[in-house]
């Protein structure tokens, strides 16, 4: 279902300043863009979106890793560029969830689309933390005119924006 809020803005504000916790590790992969600034960029999806509180691990695997995840949990054959769990609600109000991106297919969609593997790996970043606020899109040829996806350019656009600033 698409949302044009993620169902977690809803939340009541808290005094506090919110808890993003998201770690970033490699698992037998080279990442074209610094961990660190990939964690950046999903807590500014995270603070765009609403969410007070998270607990996101994103992890970047292999295409043969990838494929493994496909099949298990998705039944699709063959590596996939991102892949995420959203485990919802912890109960305490913490948005927990797994993403897993392929940099290999990020670098042929890289290629396909005209645009360098770093913008492609951080725009699975975006697309990953969208789906663990909530967010969905048609799997089809609709998917680049969803909500979903425009969100996910806006904020894609805004961080290389803001990159660009501060290299």
């Amino acid at each position: 279902m698409t949302r044009s809020r993620s169902p977690l803005s809803a939340r009541s504000s808290r005094s506090t300043a919110p808890r993003l916790a998201v770690s970033v590790s490699c698992d037998g992969v080279r990442t074209p863009v610094a961990t660190e600034r990939l964690a950046a960029l999903s807590r500014l999806v995270l603070k765009a979106e609403g969410v007070p509180d998270a607990m996101l691990s994103i992890t970047l695997v292999t295409a043969r890793a990838m494929a493994r995840l496909n099949k298990q949990h998705l039944a699709h054959r063959g590596p996939t560029d991102v892949i995420t769990f959203a485990l919802g609600d912890d109960g305490a109000g913490v948005l927990v969830a797994d993403i897993y991106i392929c940099p290999e297919v990020a670098r042929l969609q890289a290629r396909e689309w005209g645009v360098g593997v770093r913008e492609e790996v951080a725009r699975l970043v975006v697309h990953g933390t969208l789906h663990a606020c909530g967010w969905d899109h048609p799997v089809d040829s609709a998917r680049e005119d969803s909500e979903m996806w425009k969100r996910q350019e806006r904020l894609l656009t805004r961080w290389l924006s803001s990159s660009a600033r501060t290299a």
